[in-house]
């Protein structure tokens, strides 16, 4: 494990057929910790051609790195330093051990989510008040949870709580996900880490979006129907704004165009990830109106948006760049990448893209993820489901507080 001060941290991933070999060719890749020790926490993602043999791999893994705490999932692609696999035998891990860290895990399912009504319920359920955690990351089936649910329920009962991680994804065909706690396996409901202590998690939610155009105010809205743009027909305000770019940009753009709603109307000026990002469903010229996968409403700030390879991979770039500012003298101490599946070498062409992106701007940060059914990350103060995205949490030392 590499060490930062008192923290030690190791990430690798092993690609093999057979589970046993790909396990232990990622802890040939760990440098062995210094000192020896406890790890606390460690994060497990697999392939779904494991599936049938999870339970000895999710438990022959934390075994293995001597983990206290194991959290992690399934995926269509695993994810490792620097590297991506797609579509093949592989898993990843993500081993660390942080001294004075407050950590505890959670199973959730579906009726735990219908039946926790009140905040009560959730500190109850969970053990954990807002007071006790800096971060929750989450991993979740997609199709017998609703993640989404969750986030609407813990806007309340954890407000400003960031919730990072994602939907397991695995041989869609089979609608079947798996999730990992400790040395179980589950294919429904979701699994949730608290993180409190003197770390916390420095988002970056890459939606793979570059904006187009001008920030414009919403003047007249229905539901999820944007009905006006400062005072005009909202799709007039969107023909406008397409035949306005350049003619490279305007054939970028057929059928690549997306919805930028501003999450905090107290900015001065718009930057990348004051967005919520969303589809458009359709578009009634007649009409006048764009029907969005929102609920937009008046007065709040719209900017259309392109996505496309190049725009993702500007977005991402961009996003990691500002990261590293914001953090200044502080290191990432390890991150985690959870990317859709419909980015990879389907967008980009080439494979590795959003690892080596991580690697190029973060340098040499332990780091394991996945491809996600849907990414978890927080839009300025918000936590959202997202499509298309690379949620990347950095765990970090939090800054010391004011004497």
């Amino acid at each position: 494990m590499g060490v930062t001060s008192d923290v030690r941290v190791a990430a690798a991933i092993g690609q093999q057929r057979i589970w046993q070999a790909a396990l232990t060719e990622a802890l040939s890749r760990m440098t062995p910790s210094a000192g020896g020790g406890q790890v606390d926490l460690a994060f497990l993602f697999a392939s779904a051609a494991y599936a049938e043999e999870f339970p000895h791999l999710v438990a022959a893994a934390r075994r293995a790195v001597g983990a206290r705490l194991l959290v992690g999932c399934s995926g269509q692609g695993v994810i490792g330093p620097g590297r991506e696999v797609e579509g093949e035998p592989a898993l990843a891990i993500l081993a660390t051990a942080l001294p004075d860290a407050a950590l505890r895990a959670v199973r959730l399912t579906q009726g735990t989510l219908e039946r926790c009504r009140t905040r009560g319920h959730w500190y109850e359920t969970t053990g954990v008040a807002p007071a006790d955690l800096t971060a929750w990351i989450l991993f979740a089936d997609p199709f017998t949870f609703d993640a989404d649910g969750l986030l609407t329920a813990w806007a309340d009962a954890y407000p400003g709580i960031p919730v990072v991680g994602g939907l397991a994804s695995g041989e869609f065909r089979l609608r079947r996900t798996h999730v990992f706690l400790d040395e179980q396996v589950y294919d429904q409901g979701a699994v949730a880490l608290a993180l409190g202590g003197p770390y916390e998690i420095r988002t970056i939610v890459s939606q793979g979006c570059t904006p187009i155009g001008e920030p414009w105010t919403i003047t007249g809205a229905a539901g999820n129907v944007i009905e006006m743009i400062a005072r005009r027909p909202a799709y007039q305000v969107l023909r406008d704004t397409i035949d306005a770019l350049p003619a490279d940009v305007r054939l970028r753009a057929r059928g690549n165009l997306f919805v930028g709603l501003a999450i905090d109307e107290r900015r001065e000026r718009w930057r990348r990830g004051d967005f919520l990002i969303r589809n458009f469903l359709a578009a009634d010229a007649q009409a006048g109106t764009l029907t969005v996968g929102a609920i937009p409403r008046v007065g709040q700030t719209v900017q259309f948006q392109l996505r496309d390879r190049e725009a993702a991979d500007e977005d991402l770039r961009a996003l990691l760049d500002a990261a590293t500012a914001d953090l200044g003298a502080r290191e990432a101490i390890a991150a985690l990448l959870c990317s859709c599946n419909g980015r990879g070498i389907g967008l980009f062409g080439t494979p590795n893209h959003d690892a080596q992106a991580v690697a190029d701007r973060l340098g040499p940060v332990p780091l394991a993820g996945f491809f996600c059914n849907g990414e978890v990350g927080p839009v300025g103060s918000r936590n959202f489901l997202h499509g298309y995205t690379a949620s990347i949490p950095l765990l970090v030392r939090r800054d010391p507080a004011p004497a």
